[in-house]
């Protein structure tokens, strides 16, 4: 199965960091401009996802969902979530280490489009 999110190596580190300080993660990215739109991690339940996001799968032992606009966007492009140096200007966990997530991304091949996990939408 092709799986629609994956994570850097250095941005698993960053998560298990803030693993250790904050307890569970989530991420979510929503369809916001600015800093909304790149992929920001809170403890697991401190974002309330409703009807209109996607979970799109798991990474570094976190739910990653998106809102279900932005989905419509990216659902043919494989999303690696990676981390830079630099302060966002969001809410998310990893903006006092001074780095922040950010989301790469690629188009599906055929074949990969035609073996991708689900969405629970």
């Amino acid at each position: 199965m092709t799986e629609r999110v994956l994570i850097t190596p250095e941005a698993e580190k960053v998560a298990d960091q803030l693993r250790e300080l904050h307890g569970e993660l989530m991420f979510h990215q929503s369809g916001g401009c600015c800093d909304g739109s790149q992929p920001m991690c809170f403890q697991k339940g401190e974002f309330r996802v409703s009807e209109s996001d996607v979970l799109l799968g798991e990474i570094a032992g976190c739910e990653f969902f998106m809102s279900r606009d932005q989905f419509e966007y990216w659902q043919h492009t494989q999303l690696t979530i990676d981390v830079v140096p630099g302060r966002g200007a969001s809410f998310s966990l990893e903006i006092p280490l001074g780095v922040r997530f950010i989301t790469r991304s690629r188009l599906y091949t055929p074949e990969e489009a035609s073996n991708l996990t689900a969405v629970n939408v």
